[in-house]
């Protein structure tokens, strides 16, 4: 019977990790792997990179992802591509299969845990209200394998085994760290919820807290004293503050209002289902709803506190409203299951409508996000992205020292599909405004640096020959990834019909005047 459970789980598991995958695709270099996996390939040959590695080792100096990444890689005999594509669906499998056996111990019916698992494998990535996040990523990020460990350790807890969420709950914190101190705070939170001594006791205290005619004081602990990294205390410079206003999803008080209800809807969804499951005996799905609207009200107050004094500016690149992800995790979960449960049933055609319209709209979605780009992108087939095809001519026909320029908003060209060429090229190349930016906002000493190299790229649309051989003369850059036809005078190896890959040649020797 133990064996039948085991694969009456792991099928559904499967289908849905492959039909998820299939719908979510799969662009690595895209967006933040742009830093991720160019600190992979620099901890594997470390030869790479020799002119900008800052730009993002000093981000990952708190994950050992890129490490651990280079080891199993240097283990395996695997290419970096593939290594990282078997990651990727790895991930996503431990994330539906903790799903799975969090949806066992809160439903029974195997309507609701099929819906529940459907519906998640649907929803991988949608947007997560103003957070610049989706459920999980296209990519091998960090959060996605951090997010199944954390999952994971939801499972134990809720199962009664919480010393085995423990070094569940480490690894995911040394992968991500800000994923994984959301995840010891909901497990914390959890585990009081299920916890009957504690229940017993809060109900105590409640009791004497309505009899009592005196009200108690208590001493207050500072919160100052528990801040982790001291430079968050320090005044920002004003190239810091320049790189915090590129991310609108720091400024909370920015939002519009469709992503203020994107974070304050989940709160009033899991108080009603809180109070649904309390008057159907639901005991697990009750206390589960409970601590998920206690951790949701905790984070959300404490993210509005953070972030609205301008004296604690530099808190906002915490990022304390990306506790969501976890909260849209089982936003997904649990509403797939009551459709399950209380519509799909048993009924084929309904599962068939239902499938088709969640997937297929996510689907669209994806395609519309990543039009220029094959949607699974298999290591080692040819792009047929034009700017793809130029950062592989680079990687392959350029030296490693090779040092670039291009266009400081390359990343939201046409077509260009946010795919981060220092990672993709695998060479070096000055900051760009956008994803270089985001590592300023981590990293407050690459500021300077980061500024300096964007203003001298500012007007690329209009560089001629002595704009290139100023940034040769100010930087060592030899190399210019450009718009083709090129600007005259540089010297063009490789073009497609979009760009051209060129070096710039050296500056002319002024005419000597001594005789000679």
């Amino acid at each position: 019977m133990r064996k039948r459970l085991y694969l009456s789980g792991l099928i559904p598991v499967v289908f849905f990790t492959c039909v998820g995958f299939l719908v979510m695709g799969y662009h690595p270099g895209a967006e933040d792997d742009g830093v991720y996996l160019a600190a992979v390939k620099s901890a594997a040959a470390p030869a790479l990179y020799p002119h900008d590695a800052a730009f993002f080792k000093l981000q990952m100096r708190t994950s050992v992802f890129d490490t651990w990444m280079a080891q199993f890689v240097h283990a395996t005999g695997l290419s970096i591509a593939w290594s990282e594509f078997l990651w990727q669906w790895v991930s996503l499998f431990l994330m539906l299969l903790a799903c799975w056996l969090i949806l066992c111990e809160l439903f029974e019916e195997r309507p609701a845990r099929w819906g529940g698992l459907a519906m998640l494998a649907a929803m991988l990535t949608i947007p997560v209200a103003g957070t610049a996040l989706y459920i999980a990523d296209q990519y091998l990020h960090p959060r996605n394998p951090a997010t199944a460990l954390i999952l994971l350790a939801v499972a134990r807890v809720i199962k009664g085994k919480r010393w085995q969420a423990v070094p569940l709950l480490l690894l995911a914190f040394i992968l991500h760290p800000l994923m994984g101190a959301f995840g010891v705070s909901f497990c914390f939170v959890l585990t009081l919820t299920f916890s009957e001594p504690v229940r017993q006791q809060v109900r105590s205290w409640r009791a004497q807290f309505v009899t009592d005619a005196e009200p108690e004081t208590e001493a207050v602990t500072p919160v100052g004293a528990l801040v982790p990294f001291g430079w968050l205390l320090n005044k920002p410079s004003s190239t810091y503050l320049d790189a915090i206003r590129t991310r609108h999803s720091y400024l909370l008080f920015q939002w519009t209002w469709y992503e203020w209800l994107g974070a304050i809807g989940p709160l009033v969804i899991f108080w009603i289902v809180g109070r649904v499951a309390r008057k159907q005996n639901q005991t697990n799905l009750a206390r589960f709803a409970s601590a998920i609207l206690i951790y949701a009200v905790f984070h959300q107050l404490l993210a509005m506190v953070l972030v609205g004094p301008p004296a604690f500016v530099a808190f906002t690149t915490l990022e304390p409203m990306r506790y969501l992800q976890l909260v849209y995790v089982f936003l997904a979960l649990i509403g797939g299951a009551y459709l399950g449960k209380c519509l799909l049933k048993q009924r084929a055609w309904r599962w068939c409508v239902f499938l088709l319209a969640a997937n297929g709209g996510m689907f669209i979605a994806q395609r519309q996000l990543f039009a220029s780009t094959e949607h699974i992108e298999i290591p080692g087939r040819p792009s047929g992205n034009a700017w793809l095809q130029a950062f592989d001519w680079s990687r392959t026909h350029t030296p490693e020292d090779a040092y670039f320029a291009i266009d400081p908003n390359y990343m939201s060209a046409a077509g260009e599909d946010n795919l981060g060429f220092r990672a993709l090229a695998e060479r070096s190349v000055l900051a760009d405004a956008d994803k270089d930016a985001a590592v300023v906002t981590k990293s407050p000493e690459l500021g300077e640096a980061w500024t300096r190299q964007v203003q001298a790229t500012a007007g690329w649309q209009h560089f001629q020959l002595s704009d290139f051989q100023r940034l040769n003369r100010e930087f060592g850059v030899d190399w210019v990834l450009v718009s083709y036809p090129a600007p005259a005078g540089l010297a063009c190896s490789w073009h497609n019909q979009a760009l051209s890959v060129c070096q710039i040649p050296a500056p002319a020797q002024e005419a000597r005047t001594d005789g000679f």
